[in-house]
């Protein structure tokens, strides 16, 4: 490793060059019929080591690696695919989120089909790869505000429904709080405000996170309240979320005063919230569809 970083020893566009050939290499290391295991797995740590170095090494004011993913995508393929492969997906994970610093390769992804395939990757049975992958799926919907906003104003409709559908119901509770909070992140950023306003005019969207507030779980309760107080503040309420919240606002009431534990309790901001969604749904009334 010591060598490969040698000054003059070579070029930045022949260290990454060299970095694809590892990569390629690393992939067929993984075939059955390769016995030395810990060679592979040194070459793979040598691989990611190499790849992730890169990304932050300049010439001229020039990311070179920046400018070498951009020509060569397939690359950002291979990263993905990763996560189908137990003994690559996590030295493939490091090295995607690396890559993922670039706003270009993060829009790169973003407006493929793999964003689709990060719901079945967080939900692989395999726990320490679900978890990477989930942490490069927040990577791309936090890093780079201004492309994330872009894709979600685009694609927001199958992207919520799939995030409903497969994360927010799912039966793994992990996941469903992972979900929660990252939801929570994405809508109070204030780039996503306009996706916001259409997440919580849906009666759909409300009433899973009506339904999540009544899990035994207090930090599922938790979570599922930074979502569920957007809708209660909503100034602009759609006729049938206002008829929802009326005509159940007695149970919602009780659930809500009921969410707390030791951590919420000492939150200031977290009680003043609670107050105000409180006072909000307390202060509807319902709203004949005529008019």
């Amino acid at each position: 490793m010591k060598a490969f970083f040698k000054p003059k020893s070579k070029t930045p566009a022949e260290l990454v060059r060299q970095a694809r050939d590892l990569l390629l290499f690393a992939d067929r290391a993984a075939a059955p019929h390769i016995k030395d295991a810990k060679r592979d797995q040194k070459t793979r740590k040598q691989a990611t080591q190499i790849v992730t170095n890169l990304q932050g090494q300049k010439l001229q004011s020039r990311l070179i690696a920046c400018e070498y993913m951009e020509r060569n995508l397939a690359l950002v393929d291979i990263l993905i695919a990763g996560y189908e492969n137990n003994d690559l997906a996590l030295h493939y994970g490091a090295m995607l989120r690396e890559c993922i610093r670039h706003q270009s390769v993060a829009k790169y992804i973003l407006d493929s089909q793999h964003m689709k395939k990060f719901f079945e990757y967080i939900q692989l049975p395999n726990f320490d790869v679900a978890s990477d992958a989930a942490g490069t799926f927040k990577e791309l919907l936090t890093r780079h505000k201004s492309t994330v906003a872009d894709f979600l104003s685009k694609n927001d409709d199958w992207f919520f429904a799939d995030y409903n559908s497969k994360l927010l119901v799912s039966t793994n509770y992990i996941t469903r709080r992972q979900a929660l909070k990252l939801l929570s992140d994405i809508l109070l950023e204030r780039s996503n405000s306009a996706v916001m306003i259409r997440y919580v005019s849906s009666m759909d969207n409300l009433r899973i996170h009506m339904n999540l507030l009544r899990e035994s779980s207090k930090s599922i309760q938790i979570e599922t309240f930074h979502v569920f107080k957007l809708f209660a503040a909503n100034q602009n309420k759609p006729t049938d979320i206002i008829n929802i919240l009326v005509a159940n606002r007695t149970k919602l009431l009780r659930l809500i005063a009921d969410i707390n534990n030791d951590k919420a309790a000492d939150d200031e901001k977290f009680n003043y919230d609670k107050s105000q969604v409180i006072r909000e749904i307390s202060a509807l009334n319902s709203i004949n569809d005529d008019g």
